[in-house]
């Protein structure tokens, strides 16, 4: 890729987050009270100037007549200026005749741009403008950049619209809605399966406090060491890292942080870096009293942080298990990635293999392969990449299912010759087992391993429960993926959870729960088409065939070679009575033959 264009000495390059906001039919209502509409929106605006921007970090760039355009640093501080603005709209309304009363809709972008004395310019400026006319009256649409920087439930109420098209625009863009989230808890108590009989601990991500040049993520990547390392005692549960990154470098208070994440004990902290010196500060809370159980601090070497005997994350450990126990645990040792840079890459791979579009999923495999190239003898990138051939095979992007196949098998015996204790390799393959091979009772091993090695394995209690859906043991299923749901209440591929567990609620014939958890699935992605196929089984299954139809038309648009022939042929279910009775369940639905 060529280098970006020298600029003028008065010109810089930003990326920050936009928001285009305008009110909707503003010429009409403008006509029938200019006055009115003018004195109206200029409240607005002086709100915006005086109170709601200087509160979230935002400014205003530039006026569009009878809009804004915004830039904020971050995208929390935007939705929240956001939702500010629309209250403030509803209230400037409140009194108006219906026909005069303003509506704002918004665009939002994270958007790289130049910029001068005068003006920001460039193909984002104008992309953000265009996204703003997706978003009906008191709404607002974001693009996927944004709001992948958003935590779904936590900062927003979000929406998937799929892919849309824009004026002007040659490709269609994946675009959300955003709405104010809800006050309820996000953990949803499963039944029966008394998980508040053992305490549960969120780690949230040690903010970073140093200037060094590669150490951004030094505080996630040390948080993710300890849920690794305090995972591995059956005696916790510990909050999947990806639910609690969200917290990262946030304000929230202790009751936020015990409302959305369930959690009975925090752990927490600050973390700064000099040279190849840590220091790092930590202390556990009790999330109901709020008082602190234990706080010290820590120091040691960078160099040794990401090696199976380092004596800093040991001593947290203990420390910390000690604590909430009245015996002492036994001391866990956990593997991570020997650099910064390639524990980003790590996560950035993991996020891109779920998306739909092919060029980001196969970026994953260069990810994951660049991964292996920098540390061979490191179970973890060879175990994503054996489920990113599971998943080339079953999306049917592979031009040879036995070859990926086989490259998936080698992939985990890889990863478990290297590390035979990896709970995630056990899970994986596992998962080649049951969708490539169809050996489902070499699957159920693998998994019972894998939680023998590590019970707060959430992937291992999805799968686990999908393979007992598959045989048509309902009870079995449900339980298994209500302990998965409750130990990711908000990771980001939560869809792909709520997804698999509507698949096992409906073998359990629970199917208000199954299209429950379909919908769900569907708000938060709605290009995953095995959701639609769980969701329109359920529904036909109780009789909602006018729905059942419905979910299979959008399904077909998505998957327009999809038909039970093909579904009998990729499913593991098939072969079961119960899988004979998911494919009729599909034909009532009219799924073509």
């Amino acid at each position: 890729m060529n280098p970006p264009t020298e600029l003028p000495t008065r010109m810089g390059r930003s990326t920050k987050v936009l928001l285009v906001m305008d009110v909707v039919e503003s010429v009409r209502i403008m006509e029938q009270d200019q006055d009115g509409f003018v004195q109206r929106w200029q409240q607005l605006v002086l709100q915006a100037e005086q109170q709601i921007l200087p509160q979230h970090g935002g400014r205003i760039v530039k006026s569009l007549g009878d809009g804004l355009m915004l830039e904020f640093a971050n995208a929390q501080g935007c939705i929240k200026a956001a939702f500010s603005l629309q209250d403030f709209s509803r209230q400037v309304n409140a009194g108006c005749h219906p026909d005069q009363q303003m509506f704002l809709r918004m665009g939002g972008h994270l958007a790289s741009f130049v910029t001068d004395h005068h003006d920001i310019y460039g193909t984002d400026v104008n992309l953000t403008a265009r996204v703003c006319t997706l978003a009906g009256p008191g709404e607002m649409v974001v693009t996927a950049e944004l709001r992948d920087q958003l935590a779904p439930m936590l900062d927003a109420d979000v929406e998937d619209l799929g892919e849309c098209h824009l004026k002007h625009v040659s490709a269609p863009i994946r675009a959300y809605r955003v709405g104010p989230p809800g006050h309820a808890s996000i953990v949803q108590h499963g039944n029966a399966l008394e998980l508040n009989l053992r305490p549960t601990i969120a780690v949230i991500p040690f903010k970073m406090r140093s200037s060094e040049p590669g150490h951004e993520l030094l505080g996630e990547a040390l948080a993710d060491e300890a849920i690794a390392a305090l995972s591995r005692t059956a005696e916790l549960h510990v909050i999947s890292r990806l639910s609690t990154t969200v917290f990262r470098e946030r304000a929230e208070n202790i009751e936020d942080i015990r409302t959305h994440l369930g959690a009975t004990y925090i752990l927490s902290g600050t973390c700064r870096s000099a040279g190849t010196q840590l220091a790092l500060f930590v202390e556990l809370i009790d999330a109901k009293t709020g008082h602190i159980l234990w706080a010290d601090s820590l120091k040691g070497q960078i160099h040794g942080l990401f090696t199976t005997d380092d004596e800093l994350i040991a001593r947290l450990v203990a420390a910390v298990s000690s604590s909430v126990m009245t015996q002492q645990l036994q001391r866990a040792r956990s593997q991570a990635l020997p650099t910064l840079e390639g524990f980003t890459l790590l996560l950035g791979a993991v996020a891109l293999m779920h998306r739909t579009q092919f060029s980001e999923f196969d970026r994953a495999r260069t990810m994951f392969e660049a991964l292996i190239d920098r540390s061979r003898r490191h179970p973890i990138p060879h175990a994503w990449l054996a489920k990113w051939y599971v998943l080339r095979v079953q999306q049917g992007w592979t031009d040879d299912p036995m070859r990926d196949t086989q490259r998936a098998l080698d992939c985990t015996k890889r990863a478990l010759d290297e590390d035979a204790n990896c709970a995630l390799a056990w899970t994986i393959d596992g998962f080649v087992h049951t969708n490539l091979l169809r050996d489902l009772d070499g699957a159920s091993d693998r998994y019972e391993t894998a939680l023998t090695i590590n019970p707060n394995e959430s992937l291992a209690w999805l799968l686990k429960g999908t393979l007992h859906a598959f045989k048509g043991e309902g009870a079995a299923a449900v339980s298994s993926t209500e302990r998965a749901l409750l130990l990711t209440p908000l990771d980001p591929l939560r869809y792909f959870y709520d997804s698999l567990a509507a698949t096992a609620n409906a073998s359990a014939n629970a199917y208000d729960r199954a299209i429950e958890l379909g919908q769900r699935s569907l708000k938060s992605n709605r290009m995953h088409t095995s959701t639609y196929r769980a969701l329109a089984i359920a529904q036909a299954r109780s009789n909602r065939l006018v729905e059942a139809r419905e979910t299979v038309t959008q399904l077909l648009k998505l998957d327009p070679g999809f038909t039970l022939r093909s579904f009998a042929a990729r499913s593991p279910t098939s072969k079961f009575a119960h899988g004979q009775e998911l494919i009729a369940a599909l034909r009532l639905a009219g799924v073509p033959e």
